[in-house]
């Protein structure tokens, strides 16, 4: 247990942080709309770093057989950089990392002249960070009420707006409490019962981190995230609603190469460029572009294991290039290790598991299960990029996007009944 804490505390202190503050928030004055009330619910499960195989591998029978009466992708291509942050908001935004501004756990802004990390609660919840139009945002700016018990952004006003009911992120409320809150809001009055709800499940990626995805402590994991989702659906299931339940995952991950593990290059001076924390991916932000041209050539000639791209030449199917950097929030280069490999420039003690790679990979592929009145049965599908979850919610809740996104209803309307 001790080492669980530590590596919460490590990985992700702004969600713990806050005097443990277990409180529900409520924004006063919301309710839904006459319209609103008539629609059906939407449960949106994200389990952290539940990779493409887990379900199947450590035998998670409740997840097999609920897939099984609705729709399964083969897998779901995370967003690059596959790392929880960018991810999460990729999933409500149907935007790309790059295009809605978290392009990394951790980086820099040269306008601001400030640092974003997912350790420092006051820049995750501050709402100029954020861009793009989150699902609980647009549904709200329709007159539907939503909740979050935890979610990249819902802790944060973007464009004003947060969800109804929200929690600030912490690990003391027990999982049957949270699912127990669930409950709770469909029973509300049909005015304030919300029709969209998050939801964030930790454990597997946690304990991945520390002992590996192949490990017995991950197959516990995956099992206890089984059983969590099974008494979920098993209690609001008796409420009779039409609720729809989407899973899926932010990311996979890779048993990391933790011997063979990449020191700082000697190029990189870092009295010219800031470098932020990274492992799997560094970002080099120069403090004067005269450093580029002339660090980059030093940094091709002594590559090994890692790759360096100015930023205009990152690969384009990453959406990620200077042309796609929306914000200006990814490096003058960025250094990528190839997987399992990293980089460790503090010589700190590294995770056994590790993701944020190539999301190419086999390994960074994430899960996509669905299943309710709104979907076919026993359906399979190929794997699709998570920018598409965006739309297909709206679509499911009858909201109208009003931002130009990067995810097509096209892609996934197939999954949906009906004409």
């Amino acid at each position: 247990m001790r080492i669980f804490i530590a590596i919460l505390i490590m990985f992700f202190p702004a969600w713990l942080v806050a005097q443990v503050d277990i409180t529900q928030h409520t924004i006063p004055g919301r309710s839904n709309s006459k319209k609103q009330q008539e629609k059906p619910y939407v449960i949106l499960i994200s389990v952290d770093g539940l990779r493409y195989d887990l379900v199947d591998k450590y035998h998670a029978t409740h997840l097999q057989q609920l897939r099984s009466k609705g729709v399964a992708a083969k897998s779901m291509i995370p967003s690059y950089p596959s790392l929880t942050f960018p991810n999460h908001y990729t999933l409500v935004t149907g935007l790309y990392p790059a295009h809605h501004g978290l392009v990394d756990n951790t980086f820099y802004d040269k306008k601001r002249n400030e640092t974003y990390r997912l350790g420092n609660r006051k820049a995750v919840e501050d709402s100029s960070w954020y861009n793009g139009t989150p699902l609980w945002v647009l549904a709200e700016q329709q007159q539907m009420v939503t909740a979050s018990f935890y979610w990249v952004g819902s802790e944060t006003a973007v464009k004003g707006v947060r969800p109804t009911y929200y929690y600030r992120y912490n690990d003391s409320i027990d999982i049957d409490s949270r699912i127990q809150q669930v409950k709770n809001w469909l029973q509300l009055p049909e005015d304030k019962r919300p029709h969209l709800i998050t939801f964030y499940l930790p454990q597997v990626d946690h304990e991945e981190h520390m002992f590996g995805p192949e490990s017995k402590q991950a197959e516990e994991a995956v099992q206890f995230v089984d059983e969590s989702i099974h008494k979920m659906v098993r209690m609001t299931d008796s409420l009779k609603l039409p609720i729809n339940y989407i899973l899926l995952s932010d990311h996979g991950m890779i048993a990391a190469d933790t011997v063979h593990q990449l020191p700082m290059p000697s190029a990189i001076d870092t009295t010219k460029f800031k470098v932020p924390d990274g492992d799997v991916l560094v970002h080099l932000y120069a403090n004067d572009t005269s450093f580029v041209q002339s660090t980059y050539q030093a940094l091709k000639k002594e590559a090994v294991d890692y790759d360096v791209y100015l930023a205009n030449e990152i690969p384009a199917r990453w959406h990620y290039s200077a042309k796609d950097d929306h914000y200006q929030r990814i490096g003058d280069m960025i250094l990528v290790p190839h997987a399992p490999k990293s980089f460790n420039f503090r010589r700190r003690r590294s995770l056994l598991g590790k993701h944020g790679f190539d999301n190419a990979l086999p390994e960074m592929q994430a899960t996509f299960y669905a299943w309710g009145p709104a979907f076919k049965k026993q359906l399979n599908i190929p794997a699709f990029e998570n920018v598409h979850v965006y739309p297909l919610v709206a679509k499911i809740l009858g909201l109208t996007i009003t931002d130009k996104i990067d995810g097509s209803l096209n892609v996934l309307r197939p999954v949906l009944k009906g004409k």
